[in-house]
């Protein structure tokens, strides 16, 4: 016996969420042979998530590769997700050539996910059935109670559950499982447009206004996501009159988008709750995967990629042993460090920036080096596409190369301005991106 029960269980797995982390372990469990149930309690087969930037890291790439989505999401019109970035330092222009993720609406993204996995043989796709409770057996997770649109219960016994239910995750709740949370101070409103012009030939943009962030990222079928996220201290400011405000926000910044043709065709959304939110990866006979493991600040672009990636990391450390009826345990265990050692550091200095601060002294020194050094800049890339960790990211080499760079400006621009012996100094310049204006 595992130690799932006496009965045998009508499911290897049971997955509650048919979004995009649920979607996707469905898929990879039904490809390794395995019984999968996904539960998913909207009825409509084109649902999706509205409140969402759909910014997919380059870093989740080759797990869209592997399911076969990066060649539906280029067919259907998905851009590959190049970024120019600015600060008070000037613009960082990243490498055309370079990995790059996409972007694309979950309009079309979560249906395709969705179509994918209900399509994989040994997935059993059950929509309009809502997770009301979690079963257990000798103190681990056995199944869940659910009930359909119809009003009936019944309970699906599985010998792993996986919660991919998102932020605030209700199966945690119902199972016990403890949410670590941290403060998150910012409020961030969007809204989609046609007819956006952008200042250079990067697909999306971003300015660090310190404390401010905007983003404008252009997405299939001619249609561009402007982004603006501010402290919550603004909030009643903006409420007033979204349009006006995530307008002005965009107007007079450093090569910011130009809008005088632009024509909104969404209404101005706002999230003003977003809790940076961490559970164990696994327990008890369950998994997190996605926003119901870990639900961070939006304004990277994280949440998309890390449902891809973690639902994979949770089916290539389990699947083995659900195949072989072997215990789940040691295997879930291996997927919790997993998703430990992959996000952990990622996540805390997501959350340490959420607090609404400029930025520190190591990332003045990276995006200040990043400007004038392509080298840095692409190390950094691949930071914020999160292909690479912290530990490499801070490494003394890189550190101590954007350290050198920044040194030889400095001295070089000294030199400038004392010109030759006995000359009068050169007038200083004002800072790159000065006019520069707060939305």
């Amino acid at each position: 016996m595992d130690g799932v029960g006496q009965h045998s269980p009508d499911y290897d797995v049971a997955i509650v969420g048919g979004s995009l982390a649920g979607c996707t372990a469905a898929t990879l469990y039904g490809r390794a042979g395995l019984r999968v149930a996904l539960l998913e309690k909207r009825t409509d087969p084109n649902a999706y998530k509205v409140a969402c930037s759909h910014f997919i890291q380059g870093s989740a790439v080759p797990a869209l590769e592997r399911l076969g989505l990066a060649e539906r999401i280029v067919a259907a019109g998905g851009v590959p997700n190049h970024i120019d970035l600015w600060s008070r330092y000037g613009w960082i222009r990243f490498d055309r050539a370079g990995p790059a993720g996409f972007n694309v609406t979950r309009a079309k993204l979560d249906p395709m996910v969705r179509e994918l996995a209900a399509g994989t043989e040994g997935v059993t796709f059950l929509p309009g059935h809502t997770a009301r409770a979690v079963e257990w057996t000798r103190g681990r997770v056995s199944g869940v109670r659910v009930r359909d649109r119809a009003g009936a219960e019944r309970s699906i016994r599985a010998r792993l559950v996986v919660a991919a239910d998102g932020r605030g995750s209700r199966v945690a709740r119902m199972a016990g499982v403890r949410t670590r949370i941290r403060p998150h101070e910012r409020i961030y409103y969007f809204a989609y447009y046609r007819h956006v012009e952008l200042d250079t030939d990067a697909s999306s943009q971003m300015w660090f206004l310190e404390p401010d962030v905007a983003l404008a990222l252009t997405n299939e079928d001619g249609l561009t996501v402007l982004v603006y996220l501010t402290a919550k201290d603004r909030l009643p400011d903006w409420k007033a009159d979204p349009d006006g405000r995530l307008r002005a926000a965009f107007d007079g910044l450093a090569n910011g988008p130009r809008l005088q043709y632009a024509q909104r065709v969404s209404n101005v959304i706002g999230k003003v709750d977003m809790t940076n939110e961490r559970r164990p990866a696994a327990t008890k006979g369950m998994a997190f995967i996605g926003d119901a493991a870990r639900a961070s600040d939006p304004l990277w672009g994280i949440g998309c990629g890390w449902a891809f990636q973690s639902a994979e990391w949770l089916v290539a450390d389990t699947a083995e042993a659900l195949r072989a009826g072997a215990d789940p345990a040691p295997a879930l265990r291996r997927y919790r460090r997993t998703h430990r050692r992959r996000l952990a550091g990622h996540d805390f200095l997501i959350c340490d920036h959420s607090r609404v601060r400029g930025l520190n002294a190591i990332e003045r020194l990276m995006f200040g080096a990043s400007v004038h050094d392509r080298r840095t800049a692409e190390h950094f890339g691949g930071f914020g596409s999160r292909s690479i960790g912290v530990s490499r990211f801070l490494a003394p080499a890189p550190v101590g190369r954007a350290a050198w760079v920044l040194a030889t400006r400095r001295r070089a621009a000294t030199t400038r301005r004392a010109g030759p012996p006995g000359a009068a100094p050169a007038p200083r310049r004002p800072a790159a991106g000065a006019a520069a204006r707060r939305g």
